[in-house]
């Protein structure tokens, strides 16, 4: 049941429904359920969320953090599956964590303990 004032759903822009539900479903195991053409929600990821196609450019927005406990591994499988390394592994207070680039370009975060 949502909570209020929690995070409850998150929506992601892509330029290729198909590329980012290949490039999602491969690194990191999630599902969609399709709306249209031009939109599909995923499942799987321990929050809600969906991906709206747009033709314009995509600008950072929110940054969406994911966690795994092996940063190198899923490093490497993020750049199997298309994606790009935008800011190398750094350590902060509790753990490490790097950015990378979706196919489509959306920023995402991976933090380990």
């Amino acid at each position: 049941m949502p909570i209020n004032n929690h995070i409850n759903y998150i929506e992601l822009k892509s330029k290729n429904i198909s590329q980012t539900k290949t490039f999602y479903t491969n690194t990191f195991g999630w599902s969609f359920t399709d709306y249209s053409t031009h939109y599909t929600a995923f499942n799987n990821s321990g929050l809600q969320g969906g991906f709206e196609k747009t033709d314009g450019d995509i600008k950072k927005g929110v940054l969406i953090v994911l966690y795994h406990n092996n940063l190198d591994m899923i490093q490497e499988k993020i750049k199997k599956n298309g994606g790009k390394i935008s800011v190398p592994t750094f350590s902060f207070p509790g753990g490490q964590r790097f950015h990378f680039l979706d196919p489509c370009g959306n920023e995402l975060a991976i933090w380990s303990e």
